[in-house]
């Protein structure tokens, strides 16, 4: 008898992955899983941009910004014409003076009430070429030393380019008071043949050249030096004029 061949040897099948091996993979998976539903949900939550349409501008807003453009054109152009106009004309202030004046009376009815009698002229100069000066209003005032001893208002008068004008003014003082300090320095500056007085005028100026006309006020001051009275003449003078 023939003697019949082995049987063919079985494979055992492979081992089962181990269940470490397997709970790793598993979590891995998860994880994956996780990551692809935050993504997925982002992009759902992510919100989806439109461009505006344009939209057209109210026609009263244009209207608006052509007229203020137009106003600052017209005020650019008339400050340029200002400034050109004033570099060439180069106006100038009036100037205001005492160019002589006469000390007659003064005298104490008692030891802080005196009288005074004072005429001096007043110089109002135009040194403009081109401008016409009118004073619509002026007030002189008399002080000795801060102490107001005097007034006397003027008319008014209108003054041409380059003009000169000389006015006399004649003050009188009765029976003014003055604290016993300045009526001691007043009557010790007659004993000295010098006395000190300041001249101060307020004034206010209409300039006008052709159509175009504008005011403003204006002021001067004038120290006097004078002998004293019966006789008292002007010695010096100290003016300026400002506004």
């Amino acid at each position: 008898m023939l003697a019949l061949p082995p049987p063919p040897s079985l494979q055992s099948p492979a081992p089962p992955p181990s269940n470490h091996h397997t709970s790793k993979q598993a979590r891995s998976l998860q994880t994956a899983a996780a990551v692809t539903r935050n993504y997925d949900s982002k992009r759902l939550r992510k919100p989806i941009l439109l461009h505006p349409q344009p939209r057209r501008t109210n026609p009263v807003v244009w209207f608006g910004a052509i007229l203020c453009l137009l106003f600052s054109l017209i005020l650019i152009f008339f400050g340029i014409a200002t400034l050109i106009i004033y570099l060439a004309i180069k106006p100038r202030s009036p100037v205001f003076d005492t160019p002589g004046a006469n000390l007659n009376v003064i005298y104490f009815d008692s030891p802080e009430y005196f009288n005074g009698d004072l005429t001096f002229l007043v110089n109002f100069s135009n040194p403009n070429q081109k401008i016409d000066i009118r004073f619509e209003y002026v007030e002189i005032e008399l002080y000795f030393f801060d102490r107001l001893i005097g007034t006397q208002a003027l008319q008014p008068f209108t003054q041409r380019q380059k003009e000169k004008r000389l006015e006399s003014v004649h003050i009188i003082s009765s029976l003014v008071y003055l604290p016993h300090n300045l009526a001691t320095e007043l009557q010790k500056q007659v004993q000295n043949n010098k006395v000190i007085y300041n001249i101060r005028g307020t004034f206010k100026v209409k300039a006008t050249l052709g159509l175009f006309h504008y005011s403003y006020w204006l002021h001067g001051r004038c120290e006097i030096e004078m002998t004293a009275p019966p006789t008292g003449v002007l010695i010096a003078r100290s003016c300026k004029t400002k506004r």
